[in-house]
């Protein structure tokens, strides 16, 4: 499963809400995108830039002034922003939005919908560190988004992790592009 365009929308706190907003219909201009996400300037503008740079936004040519242009999904970014809508919609709230925020969130959520194994989800998500995994497999349990669970069915026990409740409905949120449309996208 390649998740590395997942890995790279999810990096910056607002990009994931950026996308979900220009896919329900928020007008692409910076002001109602920004009161929209109610983000700081900064990160906002950093969260922008990364989506542009991702090639899933675009300016819209001749609209917009050009110190306050207007932006448009690319054919590339409408399937990340449907995907990112799902997602928003499965944690409608501030508080799981909070979470959706944290880098490594989406991505290992991605990668547990079925008990797996530590290793296979740092070798999934590539460039993480262990001590990011293992801050994040942790936060995410703490939140009940995720269940550890020791598998004794073999000689030397290990642990599983596996997305629960909130978890697994934005794993399904997920897997929908990572079958279809968002594996093609690189």
């Amino acid at each position: 499963m390649d998740i590395s365009l997942l890995v790279n929308i999810s990096s910056k706190a607002w990009a994931l809400k950026i996308l979900a907003l220009l896919d329900s219909g928020v007008a692409g201009r910076q002001a109602p995108l920004l009161a929209a996400t109610k983000a700081s300037r900064p990160a906002f503008a950093a969260s922008l830039k990364h989506l542009a740079e991702l090639e899933l936004l675009e300016k819209n040519p001749g609209h917009g002034h050009p110190l306050r242009p207007e932006f448009r999904l690319t054919s590339k970014g409408e399937i990340a922003a449907a995907m990112a809508g799902r997602i928003l919609r499965a944690a409608p709230d501030e508080d799981a939005l909070t979470i959706l925020k944290r880098s490594w969130s989406v991505p290992i959520l991605a990668l547990a919908g079925a008990p797996t194994r530590y290793s296979t989800i740092k070798s999934g998500l590539g460039k993480i560190t262990d001590r990011a995994l293992s801050q994040s497999l942790f936060f995410l349990e703490k939140q009940a988004w995720l269940v550890r669970e020791m598998n004794v069915s073999e000689r030397a026990a290990f642990p599983t992790y596996h997305a629960i409740e909130k978890g697994a409905e934005i794993n399904q949120a997920i897997q929908i592009d990572l079958g279809s449309g968002l594996r093609n996208l690189q």
